[in-house]
């Protein structure tokens, strides 16, 4: 690997390797490793972003590695893990099985019903449970080997057992949720690990003492009630909230300075595409009107490193299945990986 990285031209042709942007690094060599999540069985509308991590993946040659806020960022070694078959063809089955309940829920009928889905149901929470197993152990091990880890996924359920892997790392660390939705429910459409559910479930790891929300624009009013009652372990800013502050006249630094500084020293951040303006991820699974340029985001997390604190971790999830849609998370999951890899420094 050594005569590999002495022998790369970061200048020249991105190559179609196998890793993220061509670059010459494995998983020993790397400090970064990337696990992709090809996961969506509980997706509530438009389904693809299974495929995310393949997009993300395939885009990424192309890109060109100066990067203005770590200039040799990729030295610091980038590996994604390969993209699990198995979990590909478990989600096609069973997304199958989780349309039949989503359909009957949205008939109005009960699950018990003729025929009983109940079973159906709890089998999808089981297989559910043994994704999170998977990645837990994979992030597990490579924390343990002193490298970071990201997620790339499938849908906005992925990263919670990246979240406990590094909830046995770090007593303390927030997240930094950029998202057009809260994702509070509790067991949405009776899926424990549904999408719309991974910061409630992420509520229940101690650890996790901050929650700061960002672009929220598709909430209900169980979630704004869990916002308004966590004594501000939750911190919710709302997108119509934002671009009053900004039709103002206020600075977007000034609202990323007061943005972050509720978090903690250390911070994850987990990114869901239909946070930013649908222009940008047009196939995501659920994308709203509103919500933030790719460059706001960007700004946002400088202001974290420029803070002093620490990014440990991050995830990027419901990329749809289009070539732009991963041309634009290829991008995100570099510009995290430099400002992550300069949070160290």
């Amino acid at each position: 690997m050594t005569n590999q990285l002495n022998d790369y031209d970061p200048n020249g042709i991105g190559q179609v390797n196998g890793n993220l942007y061509g670059l010459p690094f494995d998983y020993d060599s790397a400090n970064l490793i990337v696990f992709g999540v090809p996961w969506e069985v509980t997706v509530s509308y438009r389904a693809g972003t299974a495929q995310g991590p393949a997009q993300v993946l395939a885009a990424s040659p192309q890109l060109d590695l100066f990067d203005f806020d770590n200039p040799e960022g990729w030295k610091q070694g980038i590996f994604m893990a390969e993209i699990s078959q198995d979990i590909l063809d478990k989600n096609v089955h069973y997304r199958s099985q989780a349309a039949q309940v989503i359909e009957r829920l949205e008939q109005g009928r009960k699950l018990n019903e003729l025929p009983d889905l109940t079973q159906v149901l709890a089998g999808i929470n089981q297989v559910c449970e043994s994704v999170n197993i998977w990645l837990y152990d994979r992030t597990r091990s490579a924390l343990n080997l002193g490298k970071l880890v990201a997620v790339i996924g499938g849908d906005h359920s992925a990263p919670l057992c990246c979240f406990r892997s590094l909830a046995e790392q770090y007593d303390d660390f927030g997240i930094l949720h950029i998202d057009a939705h809260a994702d509070l429910r509790n067991g949405y459409e009776g899926f424990k690990y549904s999408h719309a559910s991974i910061m409630f479930n992420a509520l229940e790891i101690p650890q996790i003492t901050k929650l700061i929300q960002v672009g929220l624009r598709d909430i209900c009013q169980d979630e704004v009630n869990l916002i308004n009652g966590s004594n501000n372990r939750v911190i919710a800013h709302y997108d119509s909230a934002l671009q009053q502050q900004l039709y103002s006249g206020k600075s977007w630094i000034e609202i990323c300075r007061e943005i972050i500084a509720p978090l903690p020293q250390n911070v994850h951040v987990s990114f869901d595409v239909d946070g930013l303006d649908p222009k940008l991820c047009p196939n995501t699974g659920t994308p709203v009107p509103g919500g933030l340029e790719l460059e706001q985001t960007y700004c946002l997390f400088r202001e974290v490193v420029k803070s002093g604190r620490k990014i440990i971790g991050y995830d990027l999830c419901e990329v749809g299945n289009a070539e732009w849609d991963g041309n634009v998370g290829a991008r995100i999951v570099y510009k995290l990986a430099n400002l992550m890899d300069k949070s160290w420094k």
